[in-house]
């Protein structure tokens, strides 16, 4: 009989197993496209090796879209989106490969189509069957783990509800165990409160249950304890639920630091692979960028300078990754005009120092496009938080407690928070909180897709905004 827990025993080589089937895949994709077009078997070398070539690509890429990573507690159909535009980025390479190397002529458009929509069939076929597969097992109890949370609080109520909403954990939540549970529901979440029994060991192995989950505050450090001295003859797997939902949180995660498991409560998402890819997402876009609009850039430029006297640009010190000043290019869009030190302005609806010609650039955000010289620099990224003035930074951080976390990346050209409607003025702290919000939603959920998505989404509806003036 197949022990309980398969999938949590032989995770890592189910997913290396998953990988090879997903190189398989676009392989035997290809050639079946092949076949399709041409009515032949044998693939040329140079089909072989285009072939070959996206086999390679095929767990970066998708690795870069976290295909490989646990959908538990994620939807299925997210899963999938993300499948299908893992696949589009890995054509889309492919195609930019030929085009560079101008060896386009030399393959079917009719085949890499055909090639592609194929791969996302067999695809989306595998995962569905997988999926069916796990339900399968989980009804026979291969793939289930009986779990009692030890702390029926608000943490273990949180915790029941996120498993039972997860997809393939594999887990099923039987009973809370709770030392006042003459307090609590009968049921939460319909699952049975009971009190805790004087054995709890004796009680666990009747029971015939697999893990218990310690759900308790950081300060009951002494029952944690007393719990782990009751089970010390048992074999039963223990896990304690840190108790983080009342900090402010960003980019979690869980490491190890000389052999101390350590909680990252606040860090930057831009380390090791992902700032590699962040690094070559901006240079590579914003190079392609410029080239093709340098000539609009040199319109602008003439633009400027006939609407008023004064330099093209317009230069501005603010706040970049981990707060370093950096230098920040404009199209000048206002008069020269001088403040007081150490106060800057906002722009408002109706300000008498914007140009006619800065109130369109402004409008459009053509005023912004010299930025993509700052982000060949490497001082900002295309997409990123908005990086405000230095003043405005002085005054904001102690007004929103998290606002300098902000700083944890780059700042961009485009944002999460712009692209849903909050740019321009903030004249209130309940719009800059707002701004906030998001900015930091988007660093603890970064990945390249969603880069995408915010340049897409500029692309659709960012150049044009009621709240810029």
């Amino acid at each position: 009989m197949l022990p309980k827990g398969l999938l949590k025993e032989y995770s890592r080589t189910i997913a290396m197993m998953v990988r090879m089937m997903d190189m398989a895949t676009v392989f035997f994709a290809g050639w079946l496209a092949y076949l399709f077009r041409f009515n032949d078997v044998r693939l040329p070398s140079s089909y072989l090796g285009a072939l070959l070539l996206a086999v390679a690509m095929t767990p970066v890429v998708f690795s870069f879209f976290n295909i490989y990573v646990s959908i538990r507690g994620a939807g299925f159909l997210r899963h999938l989106i993300s499948l299908i535009q893992a696949m589009c980025v890995l054509g889309f390479v492919l195609a930019g490969l030929s085009f560079f190397t101008k060896s386009g002529d030399t393959f079917s458009r009719l085949w890499f189509v055909t090639w592609v929509l194929f791969t996302l069939f067999f695809l989306i076929l595998c995962r569905c069957s997988l999926l069916l597969l796990l339900r399968f097992m989980r009804s026979r109890g291969l793939n289930e783990r009986r779990v009692v949370i030890l702390g029926a609080s608000e943490l273990g109520i949180k915790l029941a509800e996120t498993v039972q909403q997860a997809l393939w954990t594999g887990f099923r939540i039987v009973t809370f165990i709770d030392d006042e549970a003459s307090n609590k529901p009968a049921l939460i979440h319909r699952i049975p409160v009971i009190q805790t029994p004087v054995n709890l060991g004796q009680h666990l192995a009747a029971e015939g249950i697999d893990e218990i989950w310690l759900a308790l505050p950081l300060s009951d450090e002494a029952r944690v304890k007393e719990i782990l001295y009751d089970l010390r003859h048992h074999t039963i797997n223990m896990r304690f639920v840190l108790d983080i939902f009342g900090l402010d949180l960003l980019n979690h995660s869980i490491t190890d630091l000389a052999g101390f498991p350590v909680l990252n409560i606040s860090s930057t998402p831009m380390m090791g692979m992902n700032r590699l890819v962040k690094a070559v997402e901006d240079r590579l876009l914003a190079a392609i960028i410029l080239v093709l609009i340098g000539p609009l850039l040199l319109l602008i430029a003439i633009g400027v300078k006939l609407s008023s006297k004064g330099p093209v640009f317009f230069k501005q010190y603010r706040h970049g990754w981990d707060g370093r000043i950096i230098k920040v290019y404009k199209f000048r869009t206002m008069i020269e005009h001088e403040e007081e030190d150490g106060k800057v302005t906002q722009a408002t609806l109706s300000d008498n120092r914007v140009t006619a010609f800065g109130r369109f650039l402004r409008r459009t955000s053509l005023d912004e496009l010299p930025q993509f010289i700052n982000v060949l620099q490497g001082r900002m990224s295309i997409v990123g938080p908005r990086p405000h003035a230095v003043a405005h930074n002085e005054f904001y951080k102690d007004s929103i407690h998290t606002y300098m976390q902000r700083h944890r990346v780059k700042p961009g050209i485009t944002g999460w928070a712009q692209v849903n409607g909050w740019r321009g003025e903030t004249d209130t702290l309940e719009k800059m909180q707002k701004r906030v919000e998001y900015d930091l939603y988007y660093i603890n959920n970064w990945s390249l897709s969603f880069d995408m998505k915010i340049i897409f989404l500029t692309l659709l509806r960012g150049f044009i905004g009621r709240n810029a003036y």
